[in-house]
């Protein structure tokens, strides 16, 4: 595996689009040093040219074949090598040095296998696309993870005003009476994405949009969506009194709660009587922390509303969006992979010179729009990885692990093979 090649275009006609994502591809193949292959391509497009989704990935088909297999889908936004194009036309392509044993595109009609395929393929990991109406998510993404070697997968929720477009094209699909989503490769729903094998390297982190305002509780008594108890006290009380809220009338109130998230992390197996650092308002919210939207109060019962059901013993902090925080979580993530790649090679190599490519996938909350400028988000990542092919698009909802997250981004860099 070795450098991917990376071309994206905002042109408005898809052919002009198209066309100007071709000639970047090219010049970077015919720069490139010898040995490489493209087999697989992921492509990203905004959904400005959902109508044409089938033209244009039969169009790179047509004038890329050495690329025999695709994945992708259409976003409200997309990002590629430090620009984002949220709420325009917008089109990227990623050409990926992967030799065709070492990944499988899966989709609802050529499904992620358990464990070990028919043809005896093993997924150490995957790149999921989901639609976000799909019921029970958070169990599907489970249950997906667990048909990899390493119960880690990354992606997230595509979602847009052309609905759940999915790009699942594999040469290897038995196609047969299908249907014709199957044939041209483009799906409105279910799952798709790219397995790959436990040969592909890959340095993966999640960083968190959010900051916490509260201390670390635990949730002590709960029903459902319903949170009864934080520390074994009413549980809007506990809210109302780390919020600073008491005494003041329920609209004040209210206000305030529009305007927290509740981060929780699943109870341990064991909950210790008295949590490790309870009370304290974390510095930092780990991978750990799932974000999710207070939805509902009940003074009567002095309950709370989450938008997920939380089980007895989670931690629970409230948060609350915060550009500086994301940005600086983002730029420790970046960090943190150049220092993952650096510890087996020379003091004196650069780690970027590792990356192969990256994928990152992004909350549609976050991007310009949240961090400030245009292209805030991307530009950051770029100046936290340098110049490493990126792409990826912006999510309802991200996958890592075997989590659903939210108002996060998950980055997955390909680790380039050392010879």
């Amino acid at each position: 595996m070795k450098r991917f090649v990376l071309g994206h275009a905002g042109h408005g006609p898809w052919r002009a689009a198209a066309d100007h994502v071709l000639a970047q591809l090219r010049a970077q193949m015919a720069a490139a040093e010898s040995g490489h292959s493209w087999p697989l391509g992921l492509l990203y497009l905004t959904d400005h040219h959902a109508a044409h989704v089938h033209e244009l990935l039969a169009h790179f088909e047509a004038e890329l074949p050495q690329v025999a297999d695709w994945c992708g889908a259409v976003g409200l936004a997309i990002g590629a090598a430090g620009v984002e194009y949220f709420d325009q036309p917008g089109v990227a392509v990623m050409l990926c040095d992967l030799a065709p044993h070492r990944y499988r595109v899966f989709s609802g009609v050529a499904p992620l296998p358990p464990t070990q395929g028919p043809d005896g393929f093993v997924a150490q990991t995957a790149l999921v696309h989901a639609d976000p109406s799909l019921p029970e998510l958070p169990e599907l993404i489970q249950e997906l993870a667990e048909r990899t070697l390493g119960h880690y997968v990354f992606g997230g929720l595509v979602a847009s005003r052309a609905g759940s477009l999915q790009i699942a094209r594999s040469s290897r699909a038995g196609i047969a009476g299908q249907g014709r989503a199957a044939a041209e490769g483009v799906f409105q729903g279910g799952v798709s994405g790219v397995a790959l094998a436990p040969d592909v390297g890959i340095v993966a982190r999640v960083t968190q949009g959010v900051r916490a305002v509260t201390p670390l509780r635990r949730v002590t008594a709960a029903q459902g969506h319903r949170v009864q108890a934080l520390d074994g006290r009413p549980a809007l009380d506990v809210v109302l009194q780390d919020l600073g809220l008491q005494g003041l009338d329920w609209g004040a109130i209210v206000a305030r709660l529009r305007g927290v998230l509740v981060g929780w992390v699943a109870p341990e197996p064991t909950v210790p009587s008295t949590p490790a650092m309870a009370g304290r308002v974390p510095l930092r919210l780990g991978e750990d922390v799932l974000v999710r939207h207070l939805v509902g109060l009940d003074p009567a019962q002095r309950a709370l509303v989450v938008a997920e059901p939380l089980p007895v013993g989670a931690g629970w902090t409230l948060c609350e969006r915060h550009v500086q925080a994301a940005r600086s979580d983002l730029l420790r993530i970046g960090a943190e992979v150049r220092e993952a790649l650096a510890e087996d090679i020379d003091a004196l190599q650069d780690p970027q010179a590792r990356m192969a490519g990256a994928i990152y996938v992004s909350c549609n909350g976050r991007g310009g729009p949240h961090f400030g400028s245009p292209h805030a988000e991307w530009q950051l990542l770029r100046q936290a990885l340098g110049e490493v092919p990126v792409l990826g698009f912006f999510a309802a909802g991200e996958i890592a692990h075997h989590r659903l997250y939210g108002y996060t981004g998950v980055l997955t860099v390909f680790v380039a093979d050392g010879k």
